[in-house]
């Protein structure tokens, strides 16, 4: 049984979410602010947080990088593309927009809790290692948390060194990790990725091949 954590200050809304979420038989615990759901996150780890933004005592956003690598499904009624553009490079791991719609909450839960619940293993590369749980990179010089997306471009690259991974594939393979990304906003979320990768002393592992897609560097390269 999954353990969810719901963050909602809307006594309705949380009472809709817990009744929707235990009657699918997950194990919810609710917060009504920002810094309840610092306090529940202290006593126990859940494997999922469903997380608002306009909460009393701290807003979702400054919530979010406090996780400490606990996936978050993000509620907000913010519609915008800029507002779930920047929580997604901010660590969320899905966003929805209210009002929802219950079967499509359930399936994006469903979706998360896949996800995160069977990380495959740490995947290392010339000194350079990736805990995909976690979505933390490590390399002699630091360790850098990266986002969803990041993660999922590095695991694929890393699963396959020394090959050329078609942009198209990219985007296929990481559509449930981020679904807006789109082939322009891949450069940028590689470029992210690649500038992380220089500043925990990584080098710049992640070659562009033109016109095809990315590839990391084999040893010798």
């Amino acid at each position: 049984m999954a353990n969810l954590l719901v963050v909602e200050d809307d006594p309705t809304v949380a009472s809709l979410l817990r009744e929707l979420l235990e009657r699918e038989g997950y194990a919810v615990t609710a917060a009504a602010s920002g810094p309840e759901a610092l306090l529940a996150l202290d006593r126990a780890r859940p494997d999922l947080v469903l997380l608002d933004l306009m909460l009393p005592g701290l807003p979702g956003e400054a919530v979010l990088p406090r996780l400490r690598g606990v996936p978050a499904l993000v509620l907000s009624a913010k519609a915008d593309v800029d507002s779930k553009v920047s929580l997604l490079l901010g660590g969320a791991a899905d966003y929805m927009t209210k009002p929802f719609d219950s079967r499509e909450l359930l399936a994006r839960v469903a979706v998360a809790l896949r996800r995160y619940a069977a990380p495959g293993g740490v995947l290392e590369w010339n000194g350079l290692r990736l805990d995909p749980a976690q979505r933390l990179a490590s390399a002699p010089g630091g360790e850098a948390r990266l986002t969803p997306t990041e993660c999922a471009v590095l695991r694929i690259l890393l699963e396959a060194p020394g090959q050329v991974v078609p942009k198209s594939r990219l985007l296929d393979r990481i559509s449930l990790d981020a679904p807006d990304c789109t082939e322009s906003s891949l450069k940028m979320h590689v470029s992210h990725l690649r500038r992380k990768l220089r500043d925990i002393g990584a080098g710049d592992p992640i070659e562009a091949v033109w016109g095809i897609g990315f590839r990391v560097r084999s040893p010798g390269d």
